[in-house]
């Protein structure tokens, strides 16, 4: 093996092991790497600067952007209200088909954000029984067409970069569709894994919430029984935080004093009961400015403040809202509200000012769940003329009248010139973070192949499976790349497996198609864990899961899922065409 692919080696281990055991963002993992490719002269600067621009790369920007006015429209919230009722077994399907219906054309988490707010009000069925089959539709419905998935859309984009023609729209929908059914099927059964809870209750069990003995309070010098703080009926004092210290379980006997940190885990719908305890303070309540019908937000994967607290971000005047509440899926926190880490998919309420809404890091930083209308709304009629300019520029480019990136080019001009979206919301929006792992990808890869390493793995691969075939290689390329898309993100996963499928294709000599798509069908397999995919982090603190209730639900769903996606490949895509 030569220097420059030990050298290659030795970064491709180093990826993995910061996507897998560390907090650093993939985007400044996938960016120091292709810095070293670069620095190393592994890569070219004229390779570098074309990855960054490369045509599947941009019409994935692009969609996204478009994706902006979608999420404004008003079809999904008007006809969220209907798609629950009667059984549970029938509201299940028409949910989770709905979803997979839209998912394989609109962002999926636009999509489970819009849904999710609906299946957490409704009072018919338990939250936590619709939920995460919401999220799994999303997936498997974003494996029916090439724009369906950001993960579609990067395989194309490494395809492109080979000098191979883009990949067609609907050429993922023959197994996408079958894999879509089969896991439907799979969901209404699997369904009664899920845990159960009361209809309207159980998304509110788990907050928790922090109120202060205040100076001169009369609740100083008296126990807890005392103060009537073990018989309130739903909310239950299960933490003091004294100075440094931390209480629990709290005895009845406990005795309180100014200055103490009382964390309260229940119902927050009655806070009203905390407010009206003399002595107690709650800091939501004393500004008049801020609104007390509550706003629940979900912190997304890309905010800028995981890994701060309340208190060192600034939240109070970097958002004009004050935290009440927070709770980390089924997880059980501790401690004061405003000294803990922050993590992706936390869910807060939050009490409101009057520029909330106004602020340009919202959409940025949370999914609005439920609460003030943070977003506006399109009128009907925009909203039906988006539609119609959408589906013209997805059938165009299906049947080949126009690329799909001339499609979204113009309508995104048509949105803009029609104010449904502004050149600032764009600007907010852009997905920075995804434009630089693709393109840095696409720089690792180069080098991954340029450096002999991928000629080497292949061939090692192939000498081991020489008497097994081809067959066998796609099985462990789709395998891997489902391992590593549950231990880092389905982009990422993608991103590192596409050059080894590539290579492995070319040393057996058989077409590069299935293996193109089993890296495709394998990254969207995001069913095990809460952390692969990012509609997960919205379902999992609705409906308050724990990491068993995903292995529960999506251990049978991966095996038939990969079962019926393996079958399928090569009937397909066939090695010899």
């Amino acid at each position: 093996m030569t220097l420059s692919a030990l050298i290659v080696a030795g970064i491709f281990l180093l990826v993995l092991f910061s996507l897998i055991f560390t907090r650093i963002r993939p985007s400044q993992v996938f960016a120091s790497a292709a810095v070293v490719c670069f620095l190393t002269g592994l890569v070219p600067a004229e390779s570098v600067l074309q990855k960054a621009v490369n045509p599947g790369l941009v019409t994935l920007v692009v969609l996204l952007l478009t994706s902006l006015g979608l999420e404004k429209a008003r079809w999904l919230r008007s006809i969220s209200d209907g798609l629950i009722g009667g059984s549970l077994r029938g509201s299940l399907l028409k949910l989770t088909s709905a979803t997979a219906l839209s998912s394989a054309f609109l962002n999926n988490t636009a999509v489970v954000a819009a849904l999710a707010s609906s299946v957490k009000a409704q009072r018919r069925h338990p939250p936590a029984k619709l939920l995460l089959p919401l999220s799994y539709a999303a997936i498997l419905g974003g494996t029916l067409t090439l724009i369906g998935t950001s993960t579609n859309l990067i395989v194309n984009s490494f395809v492109l970069d080979r000098g191979m023609p883009a990949l067609d729209f609907f050429a993922f929908l023959p197994i996408g569709a079958c894999a879509t059914v089969v896991g439907l099927g799979v969901l209404l059964v699997a369904n009664r894994l899920l845990p159960e809870g009361p209809v309207d209750e159980e998304t509110f069990a788990q907050y928790l919430l922090e109120a202060e003995v205040a100076a001169n309070s009369p609740l100083d010098g008296r126990s807890v029984e005392q103060n009537k703080l073990r018989r309130l009926e739903t909310l239950y004092l299960i933490e003091i935080v004294r100075g440094g210290q931390t209480i629990s379980p709290v005895a009845p006997t406990e005795v309180l004093r100014n200055g103490d940190k009382l964390i309260f885990s229940g119902d927050i719908r009655d806070l009203e009961r905390l407010k009206d305890i003399e002595g107690l303070r709650l800091f939501a309540f004393e500004d008049e400015a801020l609104h007390l019908d509550l706003t629940e937000v979900v912190l997304t994967p890309s905010s800028t403040i995981i890994g701060e607290s309340l208190k060192s971000c600034q939240f109070r005047t970097r958002f004009d809202a004050a935290v009440v509440a927070m709770r980390r899926g089924g997880d059980r926190i501790s401690g004061k509200l405003g000294e803990i880490p922050l993590q992706a998919g936390d869910a807060l309420l939050l009490a409101v000012g009057q520029d909330f809404k106004h602020h340009r890091n919202i959409d940025k930083n949370f999914y609005v769940i439920s609460g003030s209308e943070v977003q506006r709304q399109l009128s009907w009629r925009d909203s039906w003329l988006l539609g119609a300019g959408f589906a013209v520029v997805v059938a165009g480019a299906a049947v080949g009248v126009f690329s799909l990136l001339k499609g979204l080019v113009v309508l995104l001009g048509c949105m803009i010139g029609l104010n449904i979206v502004s050149t600032s919301e764009l600007q907010r929006r852009f997905p920075f973070q995804i434009w630089i792992i693709i393109a840095s990808a696409l720089v690792l890869a180069e080098a991954f192949s340029a450096s002999g390493l991928a000629d080497t793995l292949a061939s090692g691969m192939r000498a081991t499976l020489e008497d097994a075939g081809p067959s066998v290689g796609l099985i462990a390329i789709f395998l891997l790349t489902l391992l590593l898309t549950e231990l880092m993100t389905n982009n990422a996963a993608a991103a590192l497996v596409f050059p080894l499928a590539w290579g492995l294709a070319e040393s057996f000599g058989v077409s590069w198609m299935p293996f193109v798509m089993a890296v495709a069908y394998g990254a969207s397999a995001s069913f095990l864990t809460p952390f692969g995919y990012q509609t997960h982090l919205i379902v999992q603190n609705l409906g308050g899961y724990h990491l068993r209730d995903f292995m529960r639900c999506g251990l049978p769903l991966t095996i038939i899922y990969s079962l019926t996606v393996l079958t399928l490949l090569p009937l397909v895509f066939p090695f010899y065409s």
